[in-house]
Order: C-alpha cells, then sequence, then structure tokens
C-alpha cells in the first residue's frame, strides 16, 4: 500500500480539499484500497477542528465530502508514516524540511509539480479571499490529483 499526505499551513483549507479530492479520483480510478491518504497543516492552530465551511461547501459542491475531516498538525513521524508528503506551497516545503528526520525516506513534493506545465507554482491559499478561491484551489488541487495518480502508477511501487 502507498501512503500519501497532503500538507498545507492549517490543515482547514487545502490540504482537507486535496485529502478529499485525491481520494475521490482514486475511487473513480478503482485504486482507493491501494492508497492510504491523510492530511495535515504545518501548525496547530487549528487542531481538532474541522475543514474551513467555505472549504467544505466548494468541496460538496463538487461531490466531494471533507466535513468529517479534523485537523492535526505535521510531526518528523509523518515522515516515516508515509511515502509521500505533498506540500501546498514553498513555504509549507520550507517548514517540512526543517521537521523532517535525516533518515527519513518519506519523498518531499509541492503539489502543483504533478500538475500541467502551465500550473502556478503552488496552491494559493485561499483563506483570507472570497468563494472563488476556493473554486480555483479545486481546479488546482483536481489536476493535481491525476498527475500524482499517474505519477504512483509508475513510481517503484506502481498501482
Amino acid at each position: 500500500m502507498v501512503s500519501v499526505l497532503f500538507v498545507c499551513l492549517g490543515n482547514i483549507c487545502r490540504s482537507p480539499t486535496a485529502e478529499g479530492v485525491f481520494r475521490r479520483v482514486c475511487q473513480e480510478q478503482g485504486v482507493a484500497d491501494q492508497i492510504r491518504i491523510d492530511s495535515a497543516g504545518t501548525a496547530n492552530w487549528h487542531a481538532g477542528k474541522p475543514p474551513d465551511a467555505r472549504a467544505v461547501m466548494a468541496a460538496k459542491g463538487r461531490g466531494v465530502d471533507i466535513s468529517g475531516l479534523r485537523a492535526r498538525q505535521a510531526t518528523a513521524a509523518d515522515f516515516y508514516d508515509f511515502d509521500f508528503v505533498i506540500a501546498m506551497d514553498d513555504s509549507n516545503v520550507e517548514d517540512l524540511e526543517i521537521l523532517r528526520p535525516v533518515d527519513a525516506s518519506a519523498e518531499l513534493h509541492r503539489f502543483l509539480a504533478f500538475a500541467g506545465s502551465d500550473a502556478p507554482r503552488d496552491v494559493p491559499d485561499p483563506y483570507y479571499g472570497g468563494d472563488e478561491g476556493f473554486e480555483q484551489v479545486l481546479d488546482l488541487i483536481t489536476e493535481a490529483s491525476r498527475g500524482l495518480l499517474n505519477h504512483l502508477r509508475t513510481a517503484d511501487r506502481p498501482l
């Protein structure tokens, strides 16, 4: 089984959306039982709380239910427990590099590296913006989720 952890800052907008969308993409492709999926934040401000209501509503509008997810903070142990740690932006990558043990085996990637070549570098944080930001995040995450699944299918342990 392959394991993937999505990480953003607070684990209430981007990473739970990525967890839900990627789970849906895996279900649609018939590989959900072969991939363990989770999400976390680099900060602990929202630990134990559900995703932002705007993220929940935007995801629900696309048939993805993330309402049951709860925020948690990423830990050094995640780099041993997961095969892939997927960050939403460069700031998350920097924070995760500090947290990452030197002997950890997890691969650390920016999520949009798996999206098309015209995708921006980072998944923008929609927290301080309007509803349209959550829709843009869903578009980017959906594209990157398909690309990530294709990558996993060609990795050392293909699905």
